[in-house]
């Protein structure tokens, strides 16, 4: 494994045996459902926007029934549900552009899915990612968001949580040494694309980024990448409640 991205971190953090089944031994693990093809359908919607292409609600249908038919064979398909999110993206369509224009005003576009396979320092490992848009401010700012579709919202404890905005600290951190950009002039941000809102459906807000966070973020990966060179893949009970391989031949 010469690399390692967010995703993966996130699944060592919660629990390193985990980490080892799924991303190692290729095990099990999340293999998508219509909550993700309803988030792949909508992010694909959201790069036509910013790059001002056209997209209207035809096309999220198209990426939608695309998404859906390559789920594996064995994902249930709640039919029901799927009309549901069929009604919920078109309602998300309209409001995009104008949250992007109320959050930022006047802006440029940097970049939108900009790849990242940056060397991480003092590893032969690098850090793997994608990141969903970059736009810069009149002021010369550059922001950094991320696209996350949800229910009705994030509540405070999700939009704080170490583990959720490590994503974009890492992002930030890499997209830096990258570009050889100062990082007190990037900042960052989750962009909420709601599906059952009964207000905005669309929803910026900043998160914090800086030098003591990038660094707790940093020490995480090496902490991640020395366990797992080292192959000590020890059992986090406090996540067997929400893991699949509880009680099974795996993780007995």
């Amino acid at each position: 494994m010469p690399h390692i991205s967010y995703s993966e971190l996130k699944d060592w953090a919660f629990c390193a045996l985990y980490h080892k089944l799924t991303r190692i031994d290729k095990i099990g693990g999340f293999k998508g459902n219509l909550f993700t093809a309803f988030g792949t359908a909508i992010h694909d919607v959201c790069e036509k926007k910013l790059l001002k292409e056209e997209a209207n609600e035809d096309y999220f249908i198209q990426q939608f029934e695309g998404s859906i038919r390559s789920l594996d064979d064995d994902i249930e398909i709640d039919e029901n549900l799927a009309t549901q999110m069929r009604a919920q993206g078109k309602a998300i369509l309209p409001e995009i552009e104008h949250a992007l224009n109320d959050y930022f005003g006047e802006y440029e576009l940097f970049a939108a899915e900009l790849p990242l396979y940056e060397p991480i320092k003092g590893e032969e490992y690098k850090f793997k990612g994608f990141i969903d848009a970059i736009v810069v401010t009149p002021d010369k700012k550059v922001h950094i968001f991320d696209w996350k579709t949800c229910g009705w919202g994030w509540d405070a404890r999700r939009r704080s949580d170490k583990m959720t905005t490590y994503q974009l600290t890492l992002y930030k951190h890499f997209f830096c040494e990258k570009f050889e950009i100062d990082p007190k002039e990037v900042e960052t941000h989750f962009a909420l694309l709601k599906r059952t809102s009964k207000g905005d459906k669309v929803e910026f807000f900043r998160v914090t980024s800086g030098p003591k966070k990038t660094q707790n973020a940093l020490k995480l990966v090496q902490k991640a990448l020395y366990n797992i060179k080292n192959k000590r893949y020890i059992k986090n009970r406090l996540s067997c409640a929400r893991c699949d391989f509880r009680h099974t031949e795996h993780c007995p």
